[in-house]
Parts: structure tokens; C-alpha cells; sequence
């Protein structure tokens, strides 16, 4: 049997559900792995284990559906220049690519894990994470094996760029074949990243038609660096999410608003590298669906802080807090194809969900953007298991 835990005194929970919405003097019972009840403290049933977070705000974990943490070095200097009026261009993932393929096994590994706790003692409980900076068939394999002992969702992004020893389309029969043979046991998703200096639009269809023959659910970098094919790739491939979105026309905010692939937002990128913060309000109120994530990577975006993400997308993308809390909980588990209301759902607090729980050291959510940069995490359940626990003041 579980050992069952009652969270009450909660002063507002938000569950991202049309059943409960968000509650005043709430409680949540987690049994094992599994939200067990919600709804009002005063009515809440026993439990073996009574936490008390006196009136402070609950949430469910953050879900980061975009992230690069299988990687070595960094690039501080590129950075620099960056801050200096240099352009940000996609040629620098080589840098990082040199250094992980110099890297051991085991400093890919101790890099991952510091980087997972980092973002789970954030509040960051659904994780997922891409290969991508080995662009060789034995690289992209120990990449996609290292990943997946720690991220829930593991995509391949052998299709990141082109390699200087061979042309864009014998890499692309390279990343088609052999590499996808050699990952596709450790991944569930193929991402390409479509974009001018990586891979056109034709390029980007095989890699995706590839993957999905594989079985693999498909994923797009589109539209970072201008307007481009991408949007319209991933909606006509039915893809689980196109990533960016940062230069969109009409026709790629109508066709999103028409299709159920999830445009994942990545304001922490878009200020790292000195591009427009992607359109947010324009594409909800155009009736599509979106997440925020850090896109974490040390060339443009070197945060696991979704907190900030969350801020951003209130005070700079004109969202509410509810729409920027949903987008970095509920909207990411969307971006990773997963079913809001199945067993062991995400992003959401009900009975039946994960046992991801994060609460603030504030009375409300409001404190994400209220007070900006302030670290309100007071303590996370991770499937059921308290991992962050408030020290005493």
C-alpha cells in the first residue's frame, strides 16, 4: 500500500481543469504516484501524512517541452559578441557539437543530471530533452541512451545542421537512415530544424516522413530566425508542436489557429539572442494553442528557469497569468502529445493526474510576474515524492 499525503491549506490551486479551476482554501491528497482528490480544505479526507503550506499558492509542476541538455562546454564568448551587436546565427551549435563529441559518457551525464535537478528544483517536474550536438551515428546513439535514463520525453534532432564534411542532403540520407536506426530504441520524437543555414523545406519533409514511418512523433524548429516554411510544414505533417515561432505571417498564425499542433514559445532564446519575442497574444487570440519552455542550451538560451519564462510572457507577450501559467504547464504537456485527461496526465491537478505538485512561497500565482526573478519556489512533489522540502526559516 501507499503512503497517502494530504497538502492542505492551500491558499489558491490551480488545476488547469474545467472541473475545478482554481480554488481558495484548497487541499490536494496524493496516493503514491497519483493525485487522489482535489477540492475544498474543510472537506478533505484523511491521509497517513498532513503537510500544511499555510495559504500558500499551488500549482502543477512545470512541463519544459523544449530543452538541449546533452551537451558539453559552453559558449560564453559567443554570448559576449551577442551582447555586442553580433547577429545570432545557428553556426555556433558547432562549437558545442566539437566539445560533446570530445566529452566522455560520463561528463554528458553528470552535466545532464546538474541540469535536471537545477530545473526540478525550480518546480520543473516533466522534462523533455533532444539530441542533437553529436551529428554522428555513434554520437546521436550515446546522446539519445544518456537522455533517456533521465527526461520523460526524448526527441532526436539529428536534422540540427549540416555538418562541414558533407552536403545537406547526404547528411539528411545519413540522419534518414543509419542515425535513425541507431537512436530510434531511446526516442519517442524527430525534430529538424527548418530554418535558413540548417535545412530547407524538402530536407526538413524526409527527415519528418522518416520519423514517422519509425513511428516517432514529429516535432519542428520553425520560424527563429525569419519567416520561413516551417509553421506550414508542421501543421500539414500534423505535428505534435513547431517550436519558436518567433517571425509568423498571417497565413502561419491561421493555419496554427486551424490545426492542433501547439506553437512552443521560447522567450528566454528570443532575449538571449536579441530576435522579437514571439507573437503570444496574437496567436491566442487567433484561437491557437501554446506552451512556453526554455529551449535550455548553452549557446541561446542557458536557463532551466521557466519561472522566467512565465514572467516574460506576462510583462513583455501581453499574456494573463493564467494564460502563461497554462502555456508552462498544461500547454506543454499538449506540445508533447499528451492527453490532459488520461491516467497520469500532466500539467493539470485532478484525480488520475501525476503526482507533480509545486508550491510558491507567495498567497498567489500572481507573485510569478509580480515579483520577477525571485526564486518562489518553496517546495516540489515529484510523482508523488516530495523532492524539494522547505527548510525552517
Amino acid at each position: 500500500m501507499s503512503e497517502t499525503t494530504l497538502v492542505t491549506g492551500i491558499g489558491e490551486l490551480v488545476t488547469n481543469t474545467e472541473e475545478f479551476g482554481t480554488l481558495r482554501d484548497a487541499a490536494v491528497v496524493l496516493d503514491g504516484e497519483r493525485v487522489a482528490w482535489v477540492g475544498r480544505a474543510d472537506a478533505a479526507p484523511d491521509a497517513d501524512v498532513r503537510v500544511d503550506v499555510a495559504g500558500r499558492a499551488v500549482l502543477p509542476g512545470w512541463v519544459d517541452s523544449h530543452t538541449h541538455l546533452i551537451f558539453a562546454g559552453d559558449r560564453t564568448a559567443e554570448f559576449e559578441a551577442r551582447m555586442a551587436g553580433q547577429p545570432y546565427e545557428a553556426g555556433g551549435i558547432r562549437t558545442t557539437v566539437a566539445a560533446t563529441r570530445a566529452a566522455s559518457d560520463e561528463v554528458l551525464a553528470l552535466n545532464l543530471h546538474r541540469l535536471r535537478q537545477e530545473a526540478l528544483r525550480q518546480g520543473t517536474t516533466c522534462l523533455e530533452t533532444k539530441t542533437g550536438y553529436g551529428l554522428t551515428v555513434t554520437d546521436e546513439k550515446r546522446c539519445a541512451a544518456l537522455a533517456a535514463e533521465v527526461a520523460d520525453e526524448v526527441t532526436f534532432l539529428g536534422a540540427h545542421v549540416v555538418p562541414d564534411t558533407v552536403t545537406a542532403d547526404e547528411y539528411v540520407d545519413l540522419v534518414c537512415g543509419p542515425m535513425l536506426d541507431a537512436v530510434a530504441e531511446h526516442v519517442g520524437w524527430i525534430d529538424v530544424f527548418c530554418e535558413t543555414g540548417a535545412f530547407d523545406a524538402e530536407q526538413s519533409a524526409r527527415v519528418l516522413a522518416a520519423g514517422r514511418a519509425r513511428g516517432l512523433g514529429l516535432r519542428v524548429h520553425g520560424n527563429q530566425l525569419g519567416p520561413g516554411p516551417g509553421v506550414r510544414l508542421a501543421v500539414e505533417h500534423g505535428a505534435a508542436s513547431v517550436d519558436h515561432c518567433t517571425h509568423l505571417t498571417e497565413a502561419d498564425v491561421d493555419a496554427l489557429a486551424g490545426s492542433a499542433t501547439v506553437a512552443t514559445l521560447l522567450p528566454a532564446c528570443d532575449l538571449s539572442t536579441r530576435q522579437p519575442l514571439a507573437p503570444a497574444r496574437r496567436l491566442l487570440d487567433a484561437g491557437a494553442r501554446i506552451s512556453l519552455a526554455t529551449n535550455a542550451n548553452p549557446g541561446s538560451s542557458y536557463t532551466t528557469a521557466m519561472a522566467y519564462c512565465v514572467a516574460t510572457a506576462v510583462l513583455q507577450m501581453k499574456l494573463s497569468i493564467a494564460e502563461a501559467i497554462w502555456a508552462a504547464t498544461a500547454g506543454g504537456a499538449l506540445a508533447l502529445g499528451r492527453d490532459l485527461h488520461a491516467e497520469g496526465a500532466v500539467g493539470v491537478l485532478r484525480p488520475g493526474a501525476r503526482a507533480d505538485v509545486h508550491v510558491l512561497d507567495a498567497p498567489s500565482a500572481v507573485h510569478l510576474a509580480y515579483r520577477p526573478g525571485v526564486p518562489l519556489t518553496w517546495s516540489v512533489w515529484h510523482r508523488g515524492t516530495q523532492v524539494v522540502i522547505p527548510t525552517a526559516p
